[in-house]
């Protein structure tokens, strides 16, 4: 095995970890759209999602048919009819829809029994369990539109799909519902995902689909290669859908946000939408700190906080690489034990991304801002100005005129937020006794309005 694929692999592996762990005994809702699978995307998604099942998240896998239908509706000569975006399912499409929910269903067991050696599948088993979980309603009819044997979803059946979940089951649905008595209606697969997600208060709702994501601000001119946003707080994705006309068709902006802000309202805390075009796709949103798609979020993900004894070691992670290469000052893990109080960090899901430290100089009515850090994965989206700001106020707090740094390489950033340079000498006498003067820092103060 090369060196090379050592050096790459080890850290990949390592900055994973983290998301295993904090997603084991997680509950994710799955929504596959049938264009997916028509594409022939459906070995890789297993594949893939019989992955994140092995590493203890609790899947509930729904899946689309609108293609497979249109198809089987054209095979008999018979025309798909949508309205409110929504199909209006007559006798022919009922049976359609049962035709085709049933040779998808064969499909996807098929999928998740494979077993060959050196596959992704090799040694994995996956048991996959179907069953009546959705009761359904009628649409009944809308605007003068009679929807016939379209449904809603009426009710879910929690205990059972949470049992079936605790007993290490995959749980597949496939977009149908009954009535009390019996009578079947196809639904959608966007409504069935959004309610199961909403009944189980799964951790994420994922939508695997024909788009890659939204996008809400205007792509910038120079310098960013991003067509989507990777991150929308509920209340912009709120604001969003009420600007957009309504959302008929997959591929409107809306079709899927509308659900993922439903499901957020509801207590979902995250709703993805990603592209079933990107191999891989579900892994490198749930496992990579950007992921690849949309995620509508309930909360801020990213917590700025004051840090406590639990963050030590993530502090000496971020900061390790920058001290080896003699951007800040080593500091041993007893020092930032002690000093632990004294750090402000930014943390997103578990993970540190940046920090620093604040030490009062309260008889000179100033402070020192050391270890400022900001990880080279979150570099340019802000984090070190969040710091900046709350160890600012920190300071206001203690009553301190200003902070100041000592820095050799990061001048230009502290000059840009308010900083002026000063002789050492300025610095309080408690201080300038600790200075080294070998490595020449340069000192920089910012007054506190």
């Amino acid at each position: 095995m090369s060196a090379v694929f050592n050096f790459t692999f080890v850290p990949w592996f390592r900055s994973v970890a983290p998301y295993i762990h904090m997603h084991r005994g997680k509950t994710f809702v799955v929504a596959i759209a049938g264009e997916a699978i028509a594409a022939g995307k459906l070995q890789h998604i297993a594949q893939d999602l019989a992955l994140i099942q092995s590493m203890g998240v609790k899947v509930v896998l729904v899946h689309g048919f609108r293609p497979q239908v249109n198809e089987q509706l054209k095979a008999k000569g018979h025309a798909a009819k949508y309205s409110h975006g929504m199909r209006i399912t007559d006798e022919v499409a009922l049976d359609c829809a049962q035709e085709a929910a049933g040779q998808l269903r064969y499909e996807i067991e098929a999928a998740f029994s494979q077993g060959l050696p050196n596959t992704p599948m090799a040694g994995s088993t996956v048991r996959v369990i179907s069953g009546n979980f959705i009761t359904a309603r009628p649409v009944g009819v809308l605007d003068g539109v009679d929807f016939r044997h379209s449904g809603l979803v009426r009710k879910v059946d929690v205990a059972g799909i949470a049992r079936s979940l605790d007993h290490g089951a995959m749980v597949l649905l496939s977009p149908f519902g009954f009535s009390p008595t019996g009578e079947a209606f196809n639904l959608t697969m966007e409504e069935v995902a959004t309610s199961v997600a909403i009944a189980l208060q799964a951790d994420k709702l994922i939508f695997l689909v024909e788009i890659p994501g939204i996008r809400v601000r205007p792509l910038e001119p120079e310098g960013e290669d991003n067509p989507i946003d990777t991150e929308l707080p509920l209340a912009t994705a709120e604001q969003l859908l009420t600007s957009l006309p309504g959302a008929q068709q997959p591929t409107d902006t809306g079709f899927y946000l509308q659900h993922c802000v439903k499901a957020c309202k509801a207590g979902v805390e995250r709703s993805h939408i990603i592209p079933f075009a990107t191999d891989g796709a579900i892994l490198l949103e749930v496992y990579v700190h950007d992921g690849i798609g949309t995620m509508v979020i309930d909360e801020k993900l990213e917590s700025l906080r004051e840090a406590s004894a639990d963050d030590v070691g993530g502090i000496l992670q971020l900061i390790e690489p920058f001290e080896k290469d003699g951007t800040l000052v080593k500091r041993d893990r007893t020092e930032i034990e002690r000093d632990i109080a004294n750090y402000t960090i930014v943390e997103h899901d578990g993970v540190i991304f940046a920090c620093a430290a604040l030490y009062p100089y309260p008889e000179a009515k100033t402070g020192e801002m050391a270890a400022l850090t900001v990880s080279p994965q979150s570099q340019g989206q802000g984090d070190g100005e969040k710091v900046l700001k709350r160890v600012e106020q920190r300071a206001r707090a203690m009553g301190l005129d200003s902070i100041f740094v000592l820095t050799t390489r990061t001048m230009h950033w502290f000059l840009k937020r308010g900083f002026v340079q000063v002789d050492p000498d300025w610095l309080p006498d408690a201080r300038k006794r600790k200075y080294n003067w070998d490595r020449r820092s340069l000192v920089f103060v910012k007054k506190l309005g």
